[in-house]
């Protein structure tokens, strides 16, 4: 009996030692407070990217705007509004230009909703995600 309760022991704390030595992809970041393209200059972020369309085409978005599913729009949780990202689908090397006018992605593990016209340029639609690299490049209200 003793030897059984040792080897169910050893075996707990080699999996809590394995799952600590987790390798993370590159980290998201994320910001609070973001006021303009000036505090968001420089930033990046790599993560994985969804779409929408359909269910939300015609509705208002955060900022107010009438969401159009063929626009290059985004929605993302904390970058300023007006906001332009580049975005590079990693999977396949295609590059968009979007604008932030939406709070997104809810789905845990996402740093991005795109448009499905923004979505379309990345050839992301058939796959529904993708691994991508948000660049920040500037604002719409940038002279």
């Amino acid at each position: 009996m003793m030897h059984l309760r040792s080897g169910a022991s050893a075996v707990l704390t080699l999996l809590l030692l394995l799952s600590s030595c987790a390798l993370v992809p590159d980290p998201v970041y994320r910001s609070s407070g973001l006021t303009g393209s000036a505090s968001v200059s420089g930033f990046r972020q790599r993560g994985t990217a969804s779409y929408y369309g359909p269910g939300f085409h015609g509705k208002l978005t955060a900022n107010g705007e009438t969401f159009d599913m063929h626009a290059m729009t985004c929605a993302h949780l904390t970058l300023p509004f007006g906001t332009l990202l580049h975005v590079t689908n990693l999977d396949n090397g295609g590059e968009v230009v979007v604008r932030v006018n939406d709070r997104g992605p809810y789905v845990g593990g996402r740093i991005i909703d795109l448009a499905r016209g923004a979505a379309e340029e990345l050839g992301m639609i058939e796959s529904g995600t993708a691994e991508v690299m948000l660049r920040v490049i500037g604002s719409e209200n940038d002279e």
